[in-house]
């Protein structure tokens, strides 16, 4: 299969959402559809292999949406606008949190539907697989994620690594009780938690977790198993997560190593 790779013009949003997209786009590299930034560069070396990008991805609060707002889109470039008042010819609408994996998933079928109309690939494009390459069944639920107690940067790490695994949806909570209403309504392929934030109780929500959830992967995140937490800490530690059923247990600051060795359990 003949690889290609879409380029993506970002104008606006939030250091914390660049570093998700960025994230993405790193981990596409490993697919034959991939996606990368679009930055217009007058060195050769450094531009990249088109004149303009083939996605414009529009941040509809940032100053400079108004200029994707009034001009017209050039034939065969698609834009993806985030927040209120998109204009009329906006492919895409989304509202904040940006669920990454809906839209990549439509690009992956625009693209897609191109190599087969050039006769460089041959595929079923109406119902486009997920970016880990696991399509759900008919109409079988999303496979959905709990991120509890997470700060800005551990959430956007995550939230990409479980979109390239194939989970698309990902809900977050910072209190005890949102994090119970959620997993009242939601059913979980994994529970990641903050062990040292106060404002949750992680161990009684892990329990309860792994009750409503017996064929979830549970999660834990401290400092405390970390190489800068003392010996006995870490031993006592590992005992805990083990006494509570957590099947990984994860350093922080997060380690690339270990988040990947957990997206390998879903």
């Amino acid at each position: 299969m003949q690889k290609q790779r879409v380029f993506v013009s970002v104008v606006g949003f939030s250091d914390v959402e660049r570093h998700a997209l960025n994230t993405v786009f790193r981990l596409s590299e490993e697919r034959d559809l991939s996606y990368a930034p679009w930055v217009a560069s007058n060195d050769p070396d450094t531009a990249p292999r088109t004149d303009r990008a083939q996605v414009l991805l529009v941040d509809g609060s940032s100053a400079e949406a108004v200029l994707s707002h009034a001009r017209q889109m050039p034939e065969g470039q698609w834009l993806i606008w985030v927040g209120p008042d998109a204009p009329e010819h906006a492919w895409r609408v989304l509202e904040r949190p940006i669920q990454w994996s809906h839209i990549l998933h439509d690009l992956d079928a625009v693209f897609a539907a191109r190599q087969a109309d050039s006769g460089l690939l041959d595929l079923d494009i109406t119902a486009p697989g997920l970016l880990h390459g696991e399509a759900g069944a008919g109409d079988s639920p999303a496979r959905r994620a709990l991120l509890v107690g997470m700060n800005e940067r551990e959430s956007a790490l995550l939230r990409a690594r479980f979109l390239m695994a194939g989970v698309g949806e990902v809900d977050e909570a910072h209190t005890t009780n949102a994090a119970i209403d959620l997993m009242g309504r939601h059913s979980y392929v994994c529970g990641a938690f903050n062990l040292d934030d106060d404002q949750v109780d992680p161990w009684t929500l892990m329990s309860v977790f792994r009750k409503r959830n017996p064929k979830s992967v549970p999660a834990a995140v401290t400092e405390l198993a970390g190489p800068l937490a003392g010996w006995w800490s870490r031993r006592r530690m590992r005992r805990n997560a083990e006494k509570f059923g957590v099947t990984a247990l994860l350093a922080r600051p997060l380690n690339l190593d270990e988040v990947a060795q957990l997206m390998n359990r879903l």
